[in-house]
């Protein structure tokens, strides 16, 4: 399954990448939080418990992966590029094609506090 948000602000694939990196995950999510650096990625919080997560830099801007997810959450922030090159982009994907509404609300909710982080911060 694939979610979407578009931004409208206007910032650089550096900003973002300079902006946004797991010890400051609380400036712009509720519900995620740096525990401790784990190899060349991180523990940290989420709204469904503790994960390993990847944190990349990505041409862009970056991208996050919840490794031990048996759904295999992952989100990219992004921004230069279609489907609106001049705004922000948080693309989410999941490993599942159907989940029940109460995860898939849990999802959204989860962006819908990424992108309220987003507006706030930039």
């Amino acid at each position: 399954m694939e979610f979407f948000r578009i931004i409208d602000k206007q910032v650089t694939e550096e900003i973002i990448q300079t902006s946004i990196n797991p010890e400051n995950l609380e400036k712009f999510t509720d519900s995620m939080f740096f525990l401790e650096e784990n190899d060349n990625n991180f523990k940290g919080g989420t709204l469904w418990g503790e994960f390993n997560i990847s944190y990349d830099i990505i041409k862009g801007g970056i991208r996050f992966t919840l490794l031990d997810c048996p759904n295999a959450l992952s989100w990219t922030i992004t921004t230069g590029f279609s489907p609106e090159k001049t705004k922000i982009i948080i693309h989410s994907t999941i490993n599942r094609t159907q989940k029940p509404a109460e995860f898939i609300e849990e999802v959204n909710e989860f962006l819908d506090e990424w992108e309220s982080g987003l507006i706030s911060q930039f």
